[in-house]
């Protein structure tokens, strides 16, 4: 007769593809059950976005009906226990990961990225925050069409403007349209500090900061404020942009900051019009695999310029949402991976008894 730890075998045979740990190691496989001929477990993987949860799922039936019995019938069901990076006596209770979208310079569609990531994120199941840390020049609600929108309160909390599941916050709710923000570096720090301590977050799975360009006080002031998990750092081909991008990477790589970067996105790579298939790279050519290359990163992916009207939004490009999608896959396995390196420094959460 079939018992529990004979599935559990068979299952120590399947490994996750990202971490390279068979699943009972891992926890991954809970509450066995078996009754009459059928075997039912909670598959609990390390992200709703998982890409790879159908494959894992197969190859758990797979082993089953190899290795203890063909005649079985397996239910699994599939769910998530997001791995946390964050202390829970954090200033962002509730908020499992930060992830920070940075770029050396301004004008490469840093917070476009930003906005398409979250949004992926979103739509596969994740519980997604974004965060417009960028105080001087706020894009998060211009790209949103939310400039008009301001936060309401939850006694001393601000709650966020939530936009297609969102959880979205900036200055750019707090002040007029035309406002400039004239302050120097100890305000900035107090309103990215409110923004982690003033603000209802509440349960966040992946935190999206979009940060300000540059190398300069507001990042080391973010860095201290906000307990960053990872870094996707974004940047066009052009050799300027480049030059920049290269101080950023080695801004975290100071002892000072010390934030892994999970991977390189290459933004603008060229302009494809949509009546032919034609590619004028305009910003120059495969500069940011040669920047991934000199620092031994990930290339996330290269993403082109394309034709749209002005009303379709970007991740509704059949071409761009497949580049999304992969970006988003990929920057959660980075993730994963962190977390993996700190299991035994910093507990996961269990959301499953």
């Amino acid at each position: 007769m079939t018992n529990r730890e004979e599935i559990l075998k068979a299952l120590s045979y399947v490994d996750d593809p990202d971490l390279k740990k068979d699943l009972v190691t891992l926890n991954m496989i809970q509450n066995v059950e078996l009754n009459e001929g059928k075997v039912r477990f909670d598959l609990v993987l390390t992200t709703p976005a998982c890409p790879m949860k159908d494959s894992i799922a197969n190859a758990c039936r797979n082993a089953i009906r190899t290795m203890v019995s063909a005649e079985l019938e397996v239910d699994i069901n599939i769910t998530s226990n997001v791995q946390q990076s964050i202390a829970e006596n954090s200033i962002l209770k509730g908020v499992k990961n930060v992830i920070a979208i940075a770029s050396g310079k301004g004008g490469v569609g840093k917070s476009t990225v930003a906005l398409n990531l979250a949004r992926t994120l979103n739509m596969s199941g994740a519980k997604v925050g974004l965060l417009d840390a960028d105080i001087h020049g706020p894009s998060i609600p211009v790209l949103l069409d939310t400039v008009e929108n301001r936060p309401e309160m939850d006694g001393n909390l601000m709650i966020p403007i939530e936009v297609e599941g969102i959880k979205t916050m900036s200055i750019g709710y707090l002040i007029e349209r035309k406002q400039a923000v004239v302050w120097r570096g100890p305000m900035l720090s107090k309103a990215l500090s409110q923004f982690c301590t003033d603000v209802a977050w509440g349960e966040i799975d992946y935190l999206i900061v979009d940060l300000p360009p540059g190398t300069g006080d507001v990042h080391l002031s973010i860095v201290q404020a906000v307990p960053i998990t990872g870094v996707v750092m974004v940047s066009t081909p052009q050799p300027v942009a480049l030059a920049d991008a290269r101080k950023g990477i080695n801004m975290f790589k100071l002892d000072s900051i010390n934030v892994p970067i999970v991977g390189l996105v290459e933004n603008m790579s060229w302009f494809e019009p949509n009546d032919t298939n034609k590619k004028y790279h305009i910003f120059g050519k495969n500069g940011g695999t040669e920047l991934a290359k000199d620092y031994d990163l990930d290339l996330f992916g290269q993403i082109p310029l394309v034709e749209s009207n002005e009303d379709t939004l970007l991740y509704d490009i059949p071409k761009l949402s497949i580049l999304f999608n992969e970006l988003a896959e990929k920057t959660i396995k980075g993730i994963a991976k962190l977390n993996k390196t700190r299991v035994e420094k910093i507990p996961q959460i269990q959301t499953r008894e």
